[in-house]
């Protein structure tokens, strides 16, 4: 589950975020290598890193709760083996792949659509295949447009 509640109003996802900074500079060098090589903001990365698991304050041993969640990005082992450590580059790879994935496979299908859009569209894509969900509908948002906010709202910091 998605380190925030639905509801979380922006005061909240902004002092998260602030605490999230101080746990996400061990993890700079390899975000920006990574955001380097895909073509990515390694802020998108840490928002999506502090969004999932709060930069690892959420983890236990790398693992959510349910123990079926793993790493910083949090990728469902259900579905996928995970790459790495669950802190390093490799698995940080890994899920900034699926990111890209994401946000290419919305580019392709919604060609109109403003770049803004297409990045949220690329965000709950990306969370939806995390887990394993597949996304089926026109507006891969359409569902749950907090996550791609909250997200976006953390990269800011």
């Amino acid at each position: 589950k998605a380190a925030s509640a639905p509801a979380a109003g922006p005061t909240v996802l902004r002092r998260m975020a602030e605490a999230d900074v101080i746990r996400l500079r061990k993890y700079e060098v390899p975000i920006k290598r990574v955001a380097r090589k895909l073509c990515l903001d390694p802020a998108l990365i840490a928002g999506i890193i502090s969004q999932e698991s709060r930069a690892g304050l959420l983890l236990n041993n790398g693992w959510d709760q349910g123990q079926q969640r793993f790493g910083l990005m949090q990728i469902d082992r259900r579905y996928y083996q995970p790459f790495g450590m669950w802190d390093s580059e490799e698995h940080i790879n890994q899920c900034s792949s699926m990111l890209v994935a994401g946000i290419n496979e919305v580019r392709a299908r919604h060609p109109a659509w403003s770049w803004d859009r297409q990045l949220r569209g690329g965000i709950c894509t990306y969370h939806s295949r995390a887990g394993n969900l597949q996304v089926y509908d026109e507006d891969p948002c359409s569902e749950d447009s907090n996550y791609a906010n909250s997200v976006i709202q953390r990269a800011q910091y």
